[in-house]
């Protein structure tokens, strides 16, 4: 998994929450410039076009990053901000016109 970060301070702010999340848990994870010969599961990176032994993109930047076609599936996160909602709507035109299959969970809590 590639976790596609907006900037450095989101790409290290995502970087340490998945180190204290809880306690008793772990994601093994680490910043693409810094994951070495034998890479973790999840990957996060802003800068750096991942290689193709990804399957599964979360993009947390505004845009749709263009290495996006490379992998099986791509998750986008969007919450009630007025601004991330718009933006979400963009991207979420961008696939359709694409011809991309869509599917769209809103989560409750």
């Amino acid at each position: 998994m590639y976790i596609h970060t907006e900037s450095p301070p989101q790409t290290k702010l995502l970087d340490d929450l998945l180190w204290t999340f809880q306690q008793n848990s772990f994601i093994p994870h680490a910043i693409l410039s810094d994951a070495g010969e034998t890479p973790p599961p999840v990957q996060l990176g802003h800068d750096a076009e991942p290689d193709a032994s990804h399957q599964v993109l979360i993009n947390l930047a505004p845009e749709v990053p263009l290495f996006f076609s490379r992998f099986e599936r791509v998750a986008e996160l969007v919450n009630s901000d007025a601004t991330l909602r718009r933006q979400g709507r963009s991207r979420y035109s961008f696939y359709k016109q694409r011809g991309y299959p869509l599917r769209t969970h809103e989560i409750k809590h």
